[in-house]
């Protein structure tokens, strides 16, 4: 491989590991409402397409941050990532399982999803991030009443109140917070 041929090599497989890093990014941002992750991985101008709710992204980030008072927990897991990249752009295809803890007055729910970000990303001055967002659906499954698992696991008490994750106000925020 000729030096030319490998340094856009190397380009192409940092161009991948930037958007997936996005990704993740994106999805930590929703998980904990976190207003300046998510802002960091679309462009200002970025449109998405839930389904359920459309917009530009304005109207998005007031979507879902702060969030619903009803939906105390959610965590997405991202799976594998379809990655077709054209120069400055790409088009990826990445799995998710996303799991909400839904409380609409009635008592809390554990509720899963499956299906699929269509993205369409773009790099401007070195930085990719998502320019328009389809969310497609796989699978809905209501897993019932919640199990109030607060205060402890099969029998086991937690020994400090900050092990179960929570939109808000997570023991996670401190982690990333502490430099030393």
């Amino acid at each position: 491989m000729m030096q030319g041929e490998e340094d856009a090599a190397w380009r192409a497989m940092a161009g991948r590991e930037q958007i997936r890093d996005c990704l993740a990014r994106l999805a930590r941002g929703e998980d904990r409402r976190d207003a300046g992750l998510i802002v960091g991985c679309f462009w200002p101008d970025a449109a998405t397409d839930y389904g359920i709710f459309a917009g530009d992204f304005d109207a998005y980030l007031a979507w879902v941050v702060p969030g619903s008072d009803a939906i105390a927990v959610t965590q997405h897991i991202l799976g594998q990532s379809l990655i077709i990249v054209e120069g400055d752009a790409a088009r990826v295809e990445t799995q998710v399982s996303a799991y909400h803890r839904i409380d609409a007055g009635d008592g809390a729910r554990d509720i899963w999803l499956g299906g699929r970000y269509l993205d369409v990303m773009e790099r401007r001055a070195g930085d990719w991030r998502i320019a328009h967002r389809t969310m497609l659906y796989d699978w809905f499954r209501d897993c019932g009443p919640a199990v109030d698992w607060t205060h402890g696991l099969m029998g086991m008490p937690f020994s400090a109140p900050h092990f179960t994750g929570r939109a808000q106000g997570d023991f996670s925020a401190t982690f990333f917070a502490k430099r030393d």
